[in-house]
C-alpha cells in the first residue's frame, strides 16, 4: 500500500445497518454524512460478521485487480483511544463507501449473502424499470436540525420533472390524453399541433420567446457547444440542434419542466374528470392556467416559423462542425508532436547510457 496523508480529524460517524424486517424482507439502512461512509477493517468485520483478516486479503485483492483505486477509497485518520488511563492518538486506515460494497459482494459470509440479495434485488428493479427507489426512507425524511442526513426528495422530484418534460414523454403523454377529447381524431395532426402550441406557449412563459425564436437567438456557431446547455452524450449531434430545451440556462430548465409538470397535472385532471373538452377548447384553458400563475401568455404563434429556425441552427452547426473538425485536428497534430518529442528524448537518453 501505498503512503497515505493522515487527516486531522476521525471522519463523522456513519453507519450501515442491514438486517431482515418484519416482513421477511433484507433492508439495508444508510446513514452517512457527506455523501459517504468510513470504516475500519474492523468494522467492516463485524457488519459482515467475518474476521478482520479476511477483510483486510479482500481488500488487497480488490486493490489489486484494479476494481478500485486506493486514491480517494483509502484514507488514515487520527483517533484518540484510551489505552490504560491515557488518552493516545493514533492514526488508523479507513476505507470509503465504494470498497465497502466491493467487499459486500466479496465476503463469505451470512451477513455478505444476506447483502448481495439485497443488492440485486435494487439492481434487477433498475435494469427492468429504470430505476430504483427507496420508498420506506423518502416517505421518513430526516427532521432537520436533528441529524447531518441530507434528504435528496428535491432532487428525486427535480428529476421526475425533467423526464416529464422531454420532448418524446410529453408528447405522448398529450396524446394518450387528448384520445379522451370529445372530437378526437387519431390522424396526429390535431395532437402535433396542440404539442407544438404547447411548447411555444411554455418556452414564451419563461423566456418570453417561442421556441423558434429561442433556437434563432441562442443557436450560434461561435459560442462554446453552439449556445447548448444540454445534449444526449458526449457530444452535440444535429439531433439535439433542433430542441429548443436544449438552448435553456439552468434556472430556466427548472422553470420549464415545474411549469411542463403543472400543465401536464392539469391536463389530467381535465381528463379523468372525464369533463367534455374539444381540442379548440385546450388552448383557451393552457392559456387560463398561465395567466392564474402570473405568467406571460403567447398571442398566436410568435415571430419565427419552426421551419426558418430549423434552417438556422442546422446552419450555424455546419459552421460549428467545421470549427470543431479543425480544432481536433490540431489537437490531434499537437498529441503526435509530443508523442515524438518524447520519444526523440527516451532515444537520447539511451545514447548517455552507452
Amino acid at each position: 500500500m501505498t503512503h497515505l496523508p493522515t487527516e486531522d480529524e476521525t471522519p463523522v460517524p456513519g453507519e450501515l445497518l442491514l438486517y431482515t424486517s418484519p416482513d421477511g424482507n433484507i433492508r439495508l439502512d444508510l446513514r452517512i454524512h457527506d455523501e459517504t461512509l468510513w470504516m475500519t477493517q474492523q468494522m467492516m468485520a463485524e457488519l459482515f460478521q467475518t474476521s478482520k483478516q479476511n477483510i483486510g486479503q479482500h481488500i488487497a485483492n480488490i486493490l489489486q485487480e484494479g476494481e478500485l483505486q486506493e486514491d480517494g477509497t483509502v484514507k488514515k485518520f487520527f483517533t484518540v483511544r484510551l489505552e490504560g488511563e491515557r488518552q493516545v492518538k493514533r492514526s488508523v486506515i479507513f476505507y470509503n463507501l465504494d470498497m465497502i460494497i466491493s467487499v459486500g459482494y466479496r465476503v463469505n459470509s451470512i451477513r455478505g449473502t444476506q447483502f448481495r440479495i439485497w443488492a440485486t434485488q435494487r439492481l434487477k428493479e433498475y435494469m427492468i424499470k429504470g430505476f430504483a427507489i427507496d420508498d420506506e426512507r423518502l416517505k421518513n425524511p430526516p427532521i432537520p436540525g436533528t441529524t447531518p442526513l441530507p434528504d435528496y426528495f428535491d432532487e428525486l422530484l427535480e428529476r421526475i420533472r425533467d423526464i416529464r418534460a422531454s420532448e418524446r414523454r410529453m408528447y405522448l403523454r398529450i396524446k394518450d390524453v387528448f384520445a379522451m377529447a370529445a372530437d378526437y381524431m387519431p390522424s396526429g395532426k390535431e395532437t402535433t399541433e396542440f404539442f407544438s402550441s404547447i411548447q411555444n406557449k411554455l418556452h414564451y412563459a419563461i423566456t418570453g420567446h417561442s421556441a423558434a425564436e429561442l433556437m434563432t437567438m441562442r443557436a450560434d456557431a461561435s459560442a462554446p457547444n453552439m449556445g447548448l446547455t444540454s445534449w444526449v452524450g458526449d457530444r452535440i449531434h444535429a439531433s439535439d440542434i433542433t430542441v429548443a430545451k436544449n438552448y435553456l440556462n439552468e434556472e430556466e430548465i427548472s422553470d420549464f419542466n415545474r411549469l411542463t409538470s403543472l400543465c401536464l397535472d392539469f391536463v389530467e385532471d381535465q381528463a379523468k374528470n372525464r369533463r367534455e373538452i374539444f381540442l379548440h377548447e385546450w388552448e383557451d384553458k393552457l392559456n387560463e392556467l398561465l395567466r392564474l400563475m402570473g405568467r406571460r401568455v403567447l398571442k398566436g404563434k410568435g415571430n419565427r416559423s419552426m421551419k426558418q429556425a430549423r434552417e438556422h441552427v442546422r446552419e450555424q452547426y455546419r459552421f460549428y462542425e467545421e470549427r470543431r473538425r479543425l480544432s481536433d485536428e490540431q489537437q490531434a497534430e499537437q498529441d503526435y508532436v509530443k508523442e515524438l518529442e518524447q520519444d526523440i528524448k527516451k532515444l537520447e537518453g539511451k545514447k548517455e547510457h552507452k
